[in-house]
């Protein structure tokens, strides 16, 4: 088995290996969470096109079959009836504006749905929350210097060999 950067699990990996594991890391996550953004955008978009499909049907029902559904039933009704013309007509249209107000409320119901869908919203507040956590983070402390190994004996090893 091997850690992310393919060193063996159990040896020690230096600092520039770490960061580079945890920058490749982050990458990842930030271009997962862009990729999960644009997935709900998508699904959101759908939703909102349903929902104009179903209000444009409703608006072309309405205006295209009015006339032709309002003689057609209004006749109908006259003869199955033998009702006053005009109630006919008036029966016609209550059915016509029946129908289209059902397919508005299929549309309203889908508008719904589509503005409910928060996506980018929830993504955008999981990468806030994850820089939350880097921005937080503290290196570990480094262990105090011995007494040979003092900065200034530092600085004199290096001078004495220069």
């Amino acid at each position: 088995m091997s850690a992310p950067d393919g060193s063996p699990v159990g040896t020690e990996r230096s600092i520039g290996q770490l960061f580079a594991s945890a920058t490749t890391e982050m990458s990842a996550l930030v271009h997962d969470e862009i990729a999960l953004a644009k997935a709900q955008l998508r699904q959101d978009v759908k939703r909102g096109a349903t929902s104009g499909g179903a209000f444009s049907a409703a608006g072309v029902l309405l205006v295209f079959s009015l006339p032709m559904l309002s003689f057609a039933l209004a006749y109908g009704i006259r003869t199955w009836s033998h009702w006053n013309l005009a109630v006919c007509f008036l029966l016609s249209f209550a059915a016509s504006v029946l129908v289209a107000g059902l397919l508005a409320l299929i549309g309203i119901v889908f508008a719904k749905k589509a503005k409910k869908g928060r996506g980018p919203q929830k993504v955008a507040a999981s990468v806030k929350q994850s820089a939350g956590v880097l921005q937080n983070a503290k290196p570990h402390p480094r262990p105090e210097l011995s007494a040979d190994r003092s900065p200034e004996a530092i600085e004199a090893v290096a001078r004495s060999s220069s």
